[in-house]
């Protein structure tokens, strides 16, 4: 692996983990030295993570790392339900869709108790996902797919966990796969509306009630 794509893959696991939080100066001098890189590739992965919108320049070296608001959430949320529903669409059309039953009987088998199963399940959500891209067979589409993911990582952190928003996200991706194998693309669509309209309520839901009001401010 080149210099500059390992500092890029370790500066971005350590944004999108909150190791690095918003606003957080990355120095050149500083990170090449602590990532054992020099400035040249350091530079290079600096330029992917301003592209990917999670780090801004604001002078030639020293770099911040963005800040996450509601308003970025929802912006973010009206692309995601654009590209999503498209791929839902088109797995339900595709050759591939009978794929997703195996996807559905998976969701039917998940379980969320414990740390460990948890774990597993965010895993199955990111098999779903590829198995999204593969039947949607539209390689614009994945990219763009794939930068969206690529802040949803940052927004599922900041969003407190919730034992019954989880369980119904698993209901949710169920019914999106068991449309999808069925080649429903109306309900695949639907669907996939329904579940990102439910999590974008609950990520600012878990944001709001994070937010201290200026009444426990005062009294701080």
């Amino acid at each position: 692996m080149r210099a500059s794509d390992r500092a890029y893959s370790a500066l971005l696991e350590e944004i999108q983990t909150g190791v690095l939080a918003p606003g957080t100066v990355l120095g050149e001098v500083e990170q090449s030295a602590r990532l054992g890189v020099s400035r040249t590739p350091l530079r290079a992965a600096l330029a992917r993570l301003t592209a990917d919108g999670l780090v801004a320049q604001t002078s030639p070296r020293i770099t911040v790392v963005t800040a996450v608001d509601g308003d970025d959430i929802r912006a973010l949320f009206v692309v995601r339900r654009a590209l999503e529903e498209a791929a839902a669409r088109l797995a339900a059309a595709s050759p591939r869709a009978a794929e997703f039953a195996a996807l559905t009987a998976a969701f039917d088998a998940a379980h969320l108790d414990g740390e460990a199963a948890r774990d597993d399940y965010y895993r199955l959500i990111a098999d779903f996902d590829a198995a999204l891209d593969e039947a949607a067979a539209n390689d614009y589409l994945a990219s763009a797919l794939r930068s969206v993911r690529t802040h949803l990582v940052r927004v599922r952190r900041l969003a407190r966990y919730q034992p019954e928003r989880l369980a119904a996200s698993v209901s949710e991706h169920r019914l999106i796969a068991a449309a999808i194998a069925a080649g429903d693309a109306d309900l695949a669509a639907h669907a996939t509306h329904v579940h990102l309209h439910n999590a974008l309520t609950s990520i600012l839901e878990s944001l709001d009630d994070a937010a201290p009001s200026p009444h426990r401010k005062a009294l701080a």
